[in-house]
């Protein structure tokens, strides 16, 4: 048989692959086949077995069982230096530059080209920087301090870092969740680039419109399994959901339509000099308010200061008509407003702590006799919660650090739903979450408003915005721009409204 009509080997291949955490069954014959030239989209549920797979690719976990090949050849992982021998290369949603050193410094740690006398020859490292800063098409100077960088352009470090040692394989977790739409933009062109010169990318994302935008092939997981692998050209974006969730998704938006109450939470005035100015809202009970808007319009800057997180300059906030005093969250909470924090890891969690700790936190003198917090009040408490949020977990003591980015969101929901709030504020509820994780939030936040709960919702997903808001908020250069009720709300009259281009 000639060359030309054998099937293309996959550079990296994992079969049958198992693994195991104590009584947590990880992973159960999962398989993956990924090829040169080629952008191969992993889509699944949060605790699906996605990022213990990632781990096993990328030598930071050695599988139980199954078997792993590069280039048709068996091989093993027994560190990541074994991986990044092989060419493969791991960029994380949240990179992990040396701050203090420049950008070329980053990129070559431990590697620096060498002089005659043995010093670091910056020259040549500079100039290895910027070639290959050259053939990805950034600007980025190899001078550059690394503190301060965008998290797009750290991302583009890592990925200049992996080409210095000849990666053939990149995975990306997630690399889009904390990113701009031009910033998008710009990692796809690097992204398709590095596929026409004949890398394997592996693409993380619960962002269905970027995996058809830049995957030609993309692979279902769910509980562990590998459920089905085809070509992006011939599967639908329903039929990946049925297979991901093992069921119909009824419905992403379960909106319920409901008359709202009296004004629960009222706005007047609030700025923050250079940051926003003169923004003025009511929120009713009852009621879905989402505040939209591009990235740096304020929106969420202005739910930090409503809350008391951040300053506020003038203006002022009220709670079921109570005045609420300036930086004061303790006061928010006391007068029944919570936030739910767009960086649930640094601003929502203590990532040491149990899961049930972190439920239990904001009700802990609530819960304890005598001054003393006993741990079957605690657990009950937390049980309770984390039950009626279907949060998947091995045991309420485990770390809240290692469960999947949806059930942290549901225990940091937990955690300020349990004190039965007057306003709940969620700052991007399903960033980084999967589509059943995402219909499940939305219905919670359905149901509160049923409740009577005045919700405010800061979101960048124009989708989730037309589907849970009763009216829209638009950010534009840190002024309210427009207040658009839900029977006029389109992706038109937002963006219209974000960026003020006039109607036709």
């Amino acid at each position: 048989m000639s060359e030309q009509n054998e099937s293309p080997r996959p550079v990296v291949a994992l079969e049958g692959v198992t693994k195991s955490f104590g009584a947590v069954q990880a992973l159960r014959g999962a398989r993956l086949e990924l090829y040169a030239g080629e952008a191969h989209a992993l889509v699944g549920e949060n605790g699906a077995g996605k990022s213990t797979l990632i781990k096993v690719l990328a030598g930071v976990h050695q599988p139980d069982s199954g078997s792993l090949t590069v280039d048709g050849a068996p091989a093993t992982f027994r560190s990541t230096s074994d991986a990044m021998a092989a060419g493969v290369a791991v960029i994380y949603q949240e990179p992990t530059l040396f701050p203090d050193l420049t950008v070329a410094e980053n990129i070559f740690v431990g590697r620096q080209p060498r002089g005659r006398a043995g010093t670091i020859d910056r020259a040549a490292m500079n100039a290895a920087a910027t070639e290959l800063f050259d053939r990805l098409g950034v600007p980025l100077h190899p001078d550059h301090p690394a503190r301060g960088l965008s998290i797009a352009d750290q991302q583009l470090v890592e990925i200049a870092k992996a080409l210095s040692v000849g990666a053939r394989v990149l995975v990306m977790d997630e690399p889009t969740a904390a990113l701009s739409g031009v910033e998008v933009d710009r990692l796809f062109a690097v992204v398709r680039g590095l596929r026409e010169e004949g890398a394997a990318v592996l693409f993380i994302s619960h962002r269905f419109a970027e995996v058809e935008a830049l995957c030609q092939r993309v692979t279902v997981m769910r509980d562990g399994r590998h459920v089905s692998t085809d070509l992006m050209s011939e599967v639908t974006t329903d039929e990946l959901v049925r297979r991901m969730v093992g069921r119909d998704l009824s419905t992403l938006f379960p909106k319920e339509d409901f008359e709202p109450g009296e004004v629960v939470l009222e706005v007047e005035g609030l700025t923050r000099t250079g940051i926003f100015a003169d923004v003025s809202f009511q929120v009713r009970a009852g009621e879905i308010v989402a505040l939209a808007g591009l990235v740096g319009s304020g929106r969420s800057e202005v739910v930090q200061s409503v809350f008391g997180v951040d300053p506020r300059d003038a203006g002022t906030v009220r709670v079921a008509g109570r005045t609420l005093p300036p930086n004061r969250p303790r006061a928010a909470m006391a007068a029944g407003l919570v936030l739910v924090p767009e960086d649930r890891r640094q601003q929502g969690l203590v990532l040491d702590l149990s899961i049930q700790r972190n439920i239990t936190l904001p009700r802990a003198r609530a819960l304890s006799r005598l001054g003393v917090l006993t741990g079957r009040s605690e657990r009950r408490s937390a049980q309770e919660w984390a039950e009626r949020l279907h949060t998947r977990f091995s045991r309420l003591s485990d770390p809240v650090a290692t469960l999947s980015g949806g059930n942290q969101q549901k225990v940091v929901l937990a955690k300020w739903l349990s004190t039965e709030p007057k306003v709940l504020i969620v700052d991007e509820p399903t960033r980084g979450i999967d589509v059943a994780t995402k219909a499940e939030v939305h219905r919670l936040m359905s149901a509160l408003a049923a409740r009577g709960v005045a919700v405010l919702m800061v979101s960048s997903e124009l989708p989730e915005v037309l589907g849970m808001a009763d009216r829209v908020l638009v950010m534009r250069e840190g002024r309210l721009a427009a207040d658009i009720p839900r029977a006029e709300a389109t992706e038109e009259t937002i963006i219209r409204a974000g960026t003020a281009v006039e109607a036709a």
